[in-house]
């Protein structure tokens, strides 16, 4: 199916320079190097609050470490505090330009279920995609120095900004559906525990739980 290529609805958004404290990485990531990820990711309403460096996201990446350090591209949908709060936004990001690109022409809200790709094109690029009203849309192609074969995560990720406290209330997020494709021109497979992997872990008040390691799994406030 041809694709539509559409940019984003406004210049990208450069992403805040965030310290480390205040991380949460809920999810799994492959051990291995893989050449694509697809599934099928829920849209919830959390507490981020406006004005801060806060954010939530549900998102795929596909990463390499590099001489000159990691080097990645992800896609999914995210809240954050610093613009157009309380709104949840198909997102992408990448290390080439190091910013936060907002796709408002696909509006989602709380109870949507968004189809998110990541693929090596065969061709020195990985590309980001969404379902769409029954077609796929092209968000981003990025030539990045990861090659055709990366390290594939799926998270629910939470920042809490350490200049304010407090939390973030995350109602459940779930993630599904998640299969992985061992080259560009291959087929999808589910992720299950036959791929190596590195589960996370609950913590500081967020639960993570795989109802079928690792396609099928929820996370969010406990």
């Amino acid at each position: 199916m041809v694709p539509a290529l559409l940019g984003p609805s406004h210049a990208p958004d450069a992403r805040p320079p965030l310290p480390q404290p205040g991380y949460h990485h809920l999810g799994a990531t492959t051990q291995g190097a893989w050449a694509g990820v697809l599934g099928q990711l829920s849209v919830r309403d959390p507490g981020v609050r406006a004005g801060t460096f806060d954010f939530v996201a549900t998102r795929f990446m596909a990463k390499t470490s590099t001489p000159a350090g990691i080097k990645w591209l992800e896609a999914g949908w995210a809240e954050t505090g610093w613009a157009n709060a309380s709104q949840q936004r198909i997102y992408t990001f990448d290390t080439n330009t190091l910013k936060w690109t907002f796709y408002d022409q696909y509006p989602v809200k709380p109870g949507d279920q968004v189809w998110i790709e990541l693929a090596a094109t065969g061709d020195g690029a990985w590309g980001a995609w969404l379902w769409w009203q029954d077609s796929w849309h092209l968000l981003t192609t990025q030539r990045l120095p990861i090659g055709d074969h990366a390290t594939i995560e799926e998270y629910v990720e939470v920042y809490l900004d350490p200049a304010h406290d407090g939390t973030i209330a995350v109602p459940p997020v779930d993630v599904d559906n998640v299969q992985l494709k061992a080259d560009p021109d291959g087929r999808f497979q589910y992720w299950t525990t036959a791929v190596p992997t590195d589960p996370g872990a609950a913590a500081d008040g967020y639960c993570l739980g795989f109802q079928v390691p690792y396609d099928n799994w929820h996370a969010g406030t406990c």
